[in-house]
């Protein structure tokens, strides 16, 4: 009996929680006072053996001025997450490289991308549209590589550190595209739409739950928390990051309400572009009490034992 319940650890990673991570919001729209507020995300998990970056901001400083504003020791994230191509994920990836390689040559590293992230995107008019602050996919490519970044390209959910696992590509089940406009990649038959296929969120498998972490949420919160719970069927304990719902009408908001009463959502940090009045809605409608709502300010935290911790913004 002993020996089978060992193999199955050993097979279904998921079954075994690591130890805590600390969750430390670095850059979105509001700051607290010393801190930089941008368009953006970006957020550190810190546990006991490793970090993971998840998204890099939007300005190619803001997420380092945060980080030295906080004191997070970032040189010991070796791992990184962009969620997805846009340059208010993608902005800070070069400046942080190169200034915490200089504690440690493996600081941010190793980065995570889903399948299509290198997809090049160009404007009706044809003009390139690259990550980051690059004209081209290839350009951020080159430039990153050459300061000794690794991409790992993901294709299907996948752990990358203990108890942190990647969506990959979600498929759009029930949304069908949340996001912008004016974008083109190349199709079979020439340039269709960008819909932002290689939008990735990251799950922290808790011990009451999920946290999933969006940056923007292009694929939907519903199919990306569908995701999380084909992996391991928990509860959708918390939600952080953005969810695009900023412009979302209320059936919109009702429906995703809905949705995350049935799977258990009782922690919710909405930042970015989430929306405060969609958030409020969305809050309202679970009956959510105000010590398990943030908006989500540079400096907000989750801690290990999952409290939130407002930024003094808030």
């Amino acid at each position: 009996m002993l020996r089978l319940c060992v193999a199955i650890c050993f097979l279904l990673p998921s079954l075994v929680l690591a130890n805590p991570y600390k969750v430390t919001v670095l850059a979105t729209n509001i700051s607290d006072y010393g801190g930089l507020g941008e368009w953006s995300f970006s957020a550190v998990f810190e546990g006991d053996d490793e970090s993971v970056l998840f998204d890099t901001g939007f300005k190619s400083d803001t997420v380092l001025h945060n980080v030295l504003h906080l004191k997070v020791d970032l040189a010991r994230a070796e791992k990184v997450v962009l969620s997805h191509f846009h340059s208010d994920h993608t902005g800070g990836l070069i400046i942080l490289r190169d200034h915490f390689r200089k504690e440690n040559p493996n600081a941010l590293s190793k980065v995570y991308v889903a399948r299509g992230f290198f997809d090049q995107r160009t404007t009706a008019e044809g003009r390139l549209v690259g990550p980051g602050e690059f004209a081209s996919a290839a350009a951020f490519r080159e430039a990153a590589e050459a300061r000794g970044i690794a991409f790992i390209e993901i294709e299907s959910p996948t752990e990358i550190a203990p108890a942190l696992w990647l969506t990959g590509p979600v498929p759009r089940l029930v949304e069908k595209y949340n996001g912008p406009k004016g974008l083109f990649v190349e199709g079979a038959a020439g340039p269709v739409a960008d819909t932002i296929t290689d939008d990735q969120s990251l799950g922290y498998l808790t011990p009451k739950g999920w946290l999933m972490t969006s940056g923007c949420g292009h694929s939907g919160l519903i199919n990306t928390g569908t995701v999380l719970q084909s992996i391991k069927e928990e509860p959708v304990y918390s939600i952080v990051g953005g969810f695009h719902l900023w412009r979302a009408d209320q059936s919109v908001l009702d429906k995703t309400a809905a949705w995350l009463g049935n799977a258990g959502l009782e922690l919710m940090m909405g930042g970015h572009c989430t929306g405060i009045a969609a958030a409020e809605s969305i809050a309202s409608k679970l009956g959510l009490p105000r010590s398990q709502i943030s908006h989500a300010a540079v400096g907000s935290v989750i801690t290990p034992d999952l409290t939130l911790i407002r930024s003094s913004i808030e």
